[in-house]
């Protein structure tokens, strides 16, 4: 009787565990340590399940307990094809379209204290033609040096950067806007912590100067790691607080995927009222951090956000630089004015 009983409560244990981590949202476990990073590695989640589940069932033809086993096994099937499942429906391919008039191009890329140079950089740029660049670990000196260059392509911008200091190129976060979308004024603070930035990493909040356009932001949240979970959930916290108007672009490093987001989005958006453009344009599965990975094992924490005045045209995750010296992949999205 008591083997059976142990049987029954590692079953449904592994049951309970399985689906905490394969959907955290439903048990508000999104933003909480362990949870908060294997959903943010689904991937790999469903790799490591599939690799014991294979353990398993070479055990099954070795020794005795199948019954456990099996249904251990079938558990762990389950929750990888859970996570795959959830990864294609987000989109593992992303979309192309020819910009319409109008239209903006959002460029983001954490430069990982710029290790690409300018040229790189400024080249990535020009060839997306891109109207929004936003660059999370990129000081304003480097800033400056891409919109020369961007300029002699024949694509000038204007420079936008917040420091917290000059120790680490990480703290700093570099917004270029075209002359072509008005003039910008940065109007959030330059120092850490709400409620005027995120945390430890800069954001940069940009309003046009007329009134006229989208609030512009480049985002730079804290990573989640141990002694930054408070400061971390308080820059998504943040970060959707600046989501809160009609007309916002958001775009950068969060450092948290959309099931992160759970919670915090008004009005059918994702983080507050904007919605994730990855998953709208069909690759919202796809890993930005780290290269090292491939993009089906890699975590999608890089994107760009708009509000409903916004539609995807297109969104795609570019790999082609992934040895450019970044751990983090590009991202571009075009969104045309919604009609209606």
């Amino acid at each position: 009787m008591l083997p059976r009983v142990f049987g029954w409560v590692i079953v449904l244990g592994t049951t309970a565990l399985a689906a905490a981590l394969l959907w955290p949202q439903a048990f508000g476990l999104q933003n909480q340590w362990i949870a908060a990073h294997v959903v943010a590695l689904r991937g790999v989640a469903a790799a490591g399940a599939g690799l014991l589940a294979a353990v398993l069932a070479l055990a099954l033809l070795l020794g005795p307990g199948r019954r456990l086993m099996g249904a251990v096994m079938a558990i762990l099937v389950l929750f990888a094809l859970g996570n795959l499942g959830i990864l294609a429906v987000r989109g593992l391919g992303g979309s192309d379209a020819v910009a319409s008039p109008g239209s903006v191009t959002v460029l983001a890329w954490n430069t990982l204290g710029e290790v690409p140079d300018a040229s790189t950089i400024a080249g990535l740029a020009l060839e997306q033609e891109a109207d929004v660049v936003a660059l999370p670990e990129t000081t304003e000196s480097l800033g400056e040096e891409i919109a020369i260059a961007m300029r002699e392509g024949g694509r000038p911008m204007w420079v936008h950067t917040q420091s917290f200091d000059d120790v680490a190129k990480a703290r700093s976060t570099t917004l270029l806007i075209s002359p072509d979308l008005g003039d910008y004024d940065v109007v959030n603070d330059p120092w850490p912590g709400p409620p005027g930035n995120t945390h430890t990493v800069p954001t940069v909040v940009a309003d046009p100067v007329n009134g006229e356009g989208p609030r512009i932001v480049a985002v730079h949240a804290v990573a989640p790691v141990r002694w930054e979970l408070r400061n971390w959930r308080s820059d998504l916290d943040w970060l959707a607080e600046q989501c809160v108007g009609d007309d916002v672009i958001m775009a950068g490093d969060f450092n948290a995927t959309v099931d992160h987001f759970a919670g915090r989005g008004v009005d059918g958006g994702d983080l507050g009222r904007c919605a994730d453009a990855a998953t709208a344009g069909g690759a919202g599965g796809i890993g930005t951090w780290p290269t090292s990975l491939p993009e089906l094992l890699g975590s999608p924490i890089d994107h760009v956000l708009a509000t409903p005045a916004w539609s995807v045209e297109s969104f795609r995750v570019l790999d082609a630089l992934d040895d450019a010296g970044s751990d983090h992949r590009p991202v571009v999205a075009t969104l045309s004015r919604a009609v209606g």
